[in-house]
C-alpha cells in the first residue's frame, strides 16, 4: 500500500539582532563572509579550508577554497539587492540540482540592524528532510553567533568543546576510510590483472596451435 504524501516542512526562519547599521551587517554576511564563517567546524576541507567567498551578483557563486587550490561550490546567488537582502541556492558538497533556498534579509532595527534568514526546500533532501531540517536548526544558530561576533555564547562554546573531543575520532574514522578505499583498490587491481591472465590463455594456446607447437612429449 502506498505511503501518502508528507506534507512539506515549513521553511526554518531564523532573526539575529546586531549593534551594526543595515550596510555593515550586509556587507559582514556577503563581502567579508570570508572573514567570520567558522570553516573549522562548517566545511568541506575541515582543517585544510582556507576560506569562503561570495561574489556580489545575481549569478555569482559560494565558494570555498582548499588548500592545494581545489574549490568546493556552495551555492549561487539569485537575489542581490544591497544593503536589504541576498538569496542564493544552497548545496555545500552536492550536485547543484539539490539545492535548497536560502533568503537573507536586513532590516533597521532602532539604532541596530536584525538579520532575517530562511531557509527553504527541504524536500530535495527526500526522507532525510525532517532530520537535516533540524540539523541545520543548529547549524546556522551557530553560523549566525559567529556573524554577529558572538563567539562567546553558549551554542558557540558547547559545539567548539564536541568538535575538540571529537576530532581525534574523526581522524581515526577518516584513516580507517582511506586504508579500506586504499585496499578496495588493490583489490580491484588485481582482479583485473587476474581476469587479463585468464583471458590471454586461450589466445596463447591458439598461438602454439598456430605455429605448430606441441607439448614435449614425457620422457619415460
Amino acid at each position: 500500500m502506498n505511503q501518502p504524501d508528507r506534507p512539506p516542512l515549513p521553511p526554518l526562519q531564523k532573526s539575529v539582532r546586531v549593534a551594526w547599521p543595515v550596510e555593515k551587517a550586509f556587507r559582514r554576511f556577503t563581502e567579508e563572509i570570508g572573514t567570520w564563517w567558522p570553516l573549522h567546524t562548517h566545511s568541506l576541507g575541515q582543517a585544510d579550508a582556507e576560506t569562503v567567498v561570495m561574489e556580489g551578483r545575481v549569478g555569482g557563486r559560494i565558494v570555498e577554497r582548499i588548500r592545494g587550490g581545489s574549490e568546493a561550490h556552495w551555492g549561487t546567488v539569485t537575489a542581490w539587492d544591497p544593503p536589504r537582502r541576498v538569496a542564493f541556492t544552497w548545496h555545500p558538497g552536492n550536485p547543484p540540482d539539490s539545492g535548497q533556498v536560502v533568503d537573507v534579509s536586513f532590516t533597521a532595527d532602532g539604532s541596530g540592524t536584525r538579520l532575517h534568514l530562511t531557509h527553504g526546500g527541504w524536500e530535495k533532501f527526500g526522507a532525510m528532510a525532517a532530520k537535516a531540517r533540524r540539523g541545520y536548526d543548529i547549524g546556522w544558530g551557530y553560523v549566525l553567533a559567529h556573524w554577529a561576533d558572538r563567539r562567546s555564547s553558549f551554542l558557540v562554546r558547547f559545539i567548539d568543546a564536541t568538535t575538540w573531543l571529537l576530532r581525534p575520532f574523526q581522524r581515526r574514522m577518516a584513516a580507517k576510510a582511506k586504508a579500506k578505499a586504499e585496499l578496495e583498490k588493490a583489490r580491484a587491481v588485481t582482479r583485473r590483472s587476474w581476469c587479463c591472465c585468464s583471458s590471454r590463455a586461450p589466445a596463447r594456446r591458439k598461438q602454439l596451435r598456430i605455429w605448430g607447437a606441441r607439448p614435449t612429449p614425457s620422457v619415460r
